[in-house]
């Protein structure tokens, strides 16, 4: 029974269903309190739904249960992880390693700790040791897929996510980044069709409709964009980004106090210090014709 629950975990797991895989691990747990099995992705399910209570629950119940398990200290390492203490958090996914060099997860949490601290290079490294124990982990290609798009180099970035998305095509965070690279690489039909797979797959990501509408508006289709962009306003009512693009794209139609109204909104939403600068500069040369803006 409980072996059972945790593959149905595993598969919402894999669709990026969270809430349905929480159900479905808890269950397991409740059917055997003293079973590991799936408990490294628990936690990463409790990890993605920012439970930081039930996470630190779970780690603790585990380290009480079998200290030398592997999953028991990847349960831990995701506590610190969302406490954003990225050092500990690798200390601790580390020590998992350590307890069985053979468990690949181990190894992605690890490289996903050197990625958020910026160490690209041991990231790497750590994707491809979970590739070598297991070639079929499509979360350590999709890892890779994620360190060559920051790094720009996108033929690398399109070649691991195509190879996540041949493993397990079910997710729609996977189409999606897929999509991102598609577009990169001026792929711009692959990479709208992508993005269709990805929205129909989870009507709940709000990425692929974004990402679709910035694909829409490069192919100067503006009419569409704003089209995906007002869907998207219902899903997503508080993402500052998608009244930024639609601020952007009143812009480039000379819809100024449009545009004014929602760069306004956007900034309204408290995005990130990145987010307000660009915003800021879009404001500002809302005072400068297109065609001068081009030859600054």
């Amino acid at each position: 029974m409980s072996m059972a629950k945790s593959q149905v975990g595993k598969a919402y797991f894999e669709l990026v269903d969270y809430m349905e895989a929480a159900q479905a691990f808890n269950l397991a747990r409740r059917a055997s309190p003293y079973s590991l099995e799936g408990m490294d992705i628990y936690s990463t399910v409790l990890y993605h739904l920012k439970e930081d209570m039930k996470l630190s629950y779970l780690a603790q119940e585990l380290i009480a249960t079998d200290r030398l398990a592997p999953q028991s200290w990847c349960a831990m390492g995701n506590c610190y992880s969302l406490q954003k203490d990225h050092e500990t958090a690798l200390k601790n996914f580390q020590r998992a390693v350590q307890q069985d060099s053979k468990f690949a997860y181990a190894h992605t949490l690890c490289g996903h700790e050197y990625v958020s601290l910026e160490d690209y290079e041991s990231g790497i490294r750590s994707y491809q040791t979970a590739l070598r124990v297991d070639d079929r982990h499509y979360n350590a290609w999709y890892g890779l897929g994620m360190v060559y798009l920051r790094q720009e180099k996108f033929e690398f970035s399109e070649h691991h996510f195509h190879m996540a998305f041949e493993i397990n095509p079910c997710s729609s965070v996977i189409m999606s980044y897929l999509g991102i690279a598609l577009h990169a690489l001026k792929r711009s039909e692959e990479a709208l069709m992508m993005m269709e797979r990805a929205i129909l797959a989870d009507r709940k990501n709000p990425l692929p409709m974004y990402q679709k509408a910035n694909i829409l508006m490069s192919l100067e289709m503006l009419d569409e964009a704003l089209e995906v962009l007002e869907e998207l306003k219902e899903y997503a009512p508080r993402e500052s980004s998608v009244y930024a693009l639609m601020g952007k794209i009143y812009k480039s139609r000379n819809m100024h106090a449009q545009a004014m109204l929602h760069f306004g909104l956007a900034l309204d939403l408290k995005p990130s210090a990145t987010d307000v600068a660009t915003i800021k500069a879009e404001i500002e040369k809302l005072h400068i014709p297109d065609e001068i803006e081009d030859s600054l």
